[in-house]
């Protein structure tokens, strides 16, 4: 009886490719998934036993790595990020208020996307604009002093 290999998926094709490309450097785990999200926008479920075996870990190292850091996701972003920032400079500039008013607007969560796929709302814990918090960047594009009026303007129609 001959076994049959089931065929790979775009996904694995990805892992396998970063593996590659990044899998002889010193410390390979991190290049790799970052080139795997890069490609994918996300790290999914079934490419960690493959990465994991590319780089003779566990799953469960390998999962550990991907869930403890923020910048990892595990599904896809929608088509726009929003990240809010939550450092104190922004705390004292009414950015927990903000974040209220973001998560109502948009129904989610930080880390959750929208059910439409259109926004996927993060935090973060500095984007380097201190002076001019509360600061939020939306896709690439960074913006301060955002109170939730603002908010709203930048994503368009309210929701």
């Amino acid at each position: 009886m001959t076994s049959v290999t089931p065929p790979r998926t775009a996904a694995e094709e990805c892992a396998r490719a970063a593996l590659a490309e990044h899998g002889s450097e010193r410390g390979p785990l991190l290049p790799v998934l970052h080139a795997v999200q890069e490609k994918l926008g996300c790290i999914p479920r079934d490419v960690i036993p493959v990465i994991a075996d590319g780089l003779n870990l566990s799953i469960a190292e390998v999962h550990g790595v991907v869930t403890f850091y923020k910048d990892f996701r595990s599904t896809p972003p929608g088509r726009t990020t929003v990240r809010i920032c939550r450092a104190e400079a922004c705390q004292a500039r009414g950015a927990n208020a903000l974040v209220e008013h973001a998560k109502r607007q948009l129904g989610v969560e930080f880390g959750e996307t929208t059910p439409d796929g259109a926004v996927t709302l993060d935090e973060v814990f500095c984007l380097g604009n201190c002076a001019l918090g509360p600061a939020v960047q939306v896709g690439e594009r960074l913006h301060g002093r955002v109170s939730p009026p603002r908010f709203d303007a930048l994503l368009g129609e309210p929701r």
